[in-house]
Order: structure tokens, then C-alpha cells, then sequence
């Protein structure tokens, strides 16, 4: 099932605190996920980092350039929970 982010919170650095549609919430940090690389650049600043917000419509976290996560990664990183397998069908 996929989940929406529905709250989140800079917490310093790539740090963020997430939470999600099902009450699940956690923190994780992105530095070592992100490439800061094309719509990601902007997010070395880490004043830019901390304008993150949710975008309700999607259901994830994005940035004011546009640039998006997608929720289904971040909840198995806040979780632990490997990825869904998705090619598999149920």
C-alpha cells in the first residue's frame, strides 16, 4: 500500500523527521542518498534544504524548484522496511 507524507520538519543538515498517512514517522537523513546533481543542486544550500514541504496533491515532500521524493522510498528508509517489489504480480 503507499503512503503519503503528511507532515515534515528540517531537522539540520539532509536531516528530516517524516510522517506519514498511517502514523509512521522518523527521521532520515538524505545526504548520503542525494546527488546534487541537476534539480538536486539547489539542495546543498542548506537554507534551500530547510524550505522543504509537503506537497499534498502527490502525497510526498518537494522543494520550491519542483524537485520531489518519492514517498515509497522514504517510508522504507524511515521504516526499514525493504522496497516493494513492484514487477511482481499480486
Amino acid at each position: 500500500m503507499l503512503r503519503d507524507i503528511v507532515d515534515v520538519e528540517p531537522c539540520g543538515g539532509c536531516r528530516l523527521r517524516l510522517r506519514f498517512d498511517d502514523g509512521v514517522e522518523g527521521e532520515v537523513d538524505l545526504e548520503p542518498r542525494l546527488h546534487f546533481t541537476g534539480v538536486f543542486e539547489p539542495l546543498r544550500d542548506p537554507a534551500y534544504f530547510a524550505q522543504v514541504r509537503v506537497n499534498p496533491e502527490i502525497g510526498t515532500i518537494c522543494w520550491p524548484n519542483d524537485a520531489d521524493l518519492d514517498p515509497v522510498v522514504l517510508y522504507s528508509l524511515v521504516t526499514g522496511t525493504p522496497l516493494p517489489d513492484f514487477a511482481t504480480p499480486t
